[in-house]
């Protein structure tokens, strides 16, 4: 079987031809060029040694982004808004004394109002046209100013007393998630673009993955030791304060540096810029969108319920100092991070959804083991388990958005990754609604109200907002991903943004231009 190629000698015939290969001056159809492993154009059977590729109008393809240097931003995106869902409720709860009635309240607003800022924040950047690229200028410009939020979340002065304690949580607590947002939108929407393949994006996610459990060892596990053991005291805020310093200049160097060496492809900057309501539109008609969308998020707000709620199981459920949190967050990163390596090797085997599916019931098994954990030792045996199933969420979820999102831009012909995980960051938006709501209700069912008002059981309390509602959550998940089905993996060329195909060329086709049957 042969592939024969119309190429026209003539330019004439030709407006805007997507990828010029040049032996002389001769054009390649559209249709026939497709982008490459490495950000090279290929075509298919006329390619030879020594031909030069080029766009018009745009840079050259850009050289692969060495997977270990994107993957380290999650280290940097991860360490403030960690170590702020980690440390809000210690920090503003039970030592400054707010009401956790106020504070479900401030959840609630502040998920509301991001819930609109995020898809608004996505869209810009997809519209965003530098010779710098699309998510770049935002990374660097969001960076400084999330480490600049979050020392100020943790620098309210230990003066403040109702109204003034609430509105400095809620101010700050919402220009942090805006920040947050604008950095993860933007980094996500990196992961497709510089990785087509899914197997490259395995490892590349894998790798980011890594980094992010690095990260939650140091805002989560090492917080404790630092907040009230090296700079401070269990009933103080001064070594919040400091360590949040430390922790914003980290991650300031390290999103700056990956921000650096990403090398975006000219190509996924179309033309036309995409409309927000077309879009929007789009995007929620997308059957695909809901139940992907819906399941990850019962991953998500199990996992955000845990991390915030950890450190004060340790204190009322366990009844232990709040810096053995280390421990049994220690153990549960460094399995998560042991696990990444055979998660990943499951998904190359068996592919993203199944081990998505293996790894959700995985999960909500290990909260059924937290629950009856009494001590130290059940707690860190019991935490194995969580680390195992969440490894397999970190290795499997993303790699099915991306599936999504390689769907949406071989339907549509646009790149709007930013919109779109900005889209699905609607999701994990409700976690502030109901990690503010869980907290609300151990009020009404324990008595727990606040560190000065604890109740008669803060214990219980406390099981129930790390392991009941978590395991009814994951449970859920596990249910919703054995039913649900994704898009296949798209081929990267398929999602490659191309021009029209030109209307067939009146004039003569040059004999030796054609490739014949061999």
């Amino acid at each position: 079987m042969s592939l024969i190629l119309p190429v026209i000698a003539d330019r004439q015939h030709w407006d805007r031809p997507a990828v010029d290969v040049r032996r002389g001056t001769t054009p390649l159809h559209p249709l026939f060029a497709f982008e490459c492993e490495g950000g090279a154009a290929h075509s298919v059977g006329i390619r030879k040694e020594g031909d030069r590729v080029s766009q018009p109008g745009t840079a050259s393809a850009p050289g692969r982004t060495p997977a270990w240097r994107y993957a380290i931003g999650m280290l940097g995106t991860s360490i403030p808004i960690n170590m702020i869902k980690g440390s809000m409720i210690l920090f503003y709860v039970d030592i400054l004394g707010l009401d956790v009635r106020a504070y479900g309240v401030v959840m609630v607003i502040y998920a509301v109002i991001d819930a609109f800022d995020n898809p608004l924040l996505g869209h810009l950047s997809d519209r965003t046209r530098t010779r710098f690229g699309r998510r770049r200028p935002w990374l660097l410009v969001g960076a400084p100013m999330l480490a600049a939020c979050m020392i100020a979340f943790f620098s309210a002065p230990a003066s403040l007393r109702g109204i003034g304690l609430v509105l400095w949580f809620a101010v700050f607590a919402i220009l942090c998630e805006a920040f947050d947002s604008m950095l993860n939108a933007n980094y996500g929407a990196l992961l497709p673009e510089l990785y087509p393949r899914e197997r490259d994006r395995a490892v590349a996610n894998g790798l980011r993955q890594g980094f992010q459990l690095v990260a939650l060892v140091i805002s989560l596990a090492v917080t404790p030791l630092l907040t009230t053991g090296v700079f401070g005291t269990e009933q103080s805020t001064q070594g919040f304060q400091i360590t949040a310093i430390v922790y914003g200049a980290i991650a300031l160097v390290v999103i700056v540096f990956m921000a650096l060496g990403a090398r975006e492809r000219p190509r996924y900057s179309t033309r036309e810029r995409p409309l927000l309501l077309p879009s929007v539109w789009s995007i929620v008609r997308n059957p695909t969108f809901w139940t992907v969308g819906l399941t990850g998020a019962c991953y998500g707000i199990a996992m955000a319920l845990v991390l915030s709620g950890i450190q004060l199981y340790v204190r009322y459920s366990l009844g232990l100092p709040v810096v053995n949190a280390l421990y049994l967050q220690g153990i549960v990163i460094l399995v998560s991070a042991g696990g990444l390596v055979v998660w990943t090797r499951v998904i190359a085997r068996r592919g993203a959804l199944w081990t998505w599916r293996l790894a959700f019931a995985v999960l909500a098994a290990s909260f059924a083991a937290l629950f009856f954990a009494t001590d130290l030792a059940t707690g860190i045996a019991a935490g194995v388990l969580v680390g195992a199933g969440w490894s397999g969420m970190l290795a499997t979820n993303d790699l099915i958005v991306a599936r999504v999102l390689d769907a949406d831009a071989a339907r549509n012909g646009e790149h709007r990754e930013g919109l779109f995980l900005s889209a699905f960051g609607f999701f994990g938006r409700l976690n502030g609604i109901v990690t503010g709501l869980a907290l609300t209700s151990l009020g009404v069912f324990f008595g727990y109200n606040s560190g000065d008002d604890p109740g008669t059981d803060p214990g219980l309390a406390f099981r129930v907002y790390l392991c009941v509602y978590p395991f009814v959550l994951t449970t859920i998940g596990a249910f919703a991903a054995r039913l649900i089905s994704v898009p296949i993996e798209t081929p990267p060329e398929a999602a490659e943004p191309v021009e029209p195909p030109p209307e067939p060329p009146s004039g003569p086709v040059e004999e030796s231009a054609v490739e014949r049957p061999r």
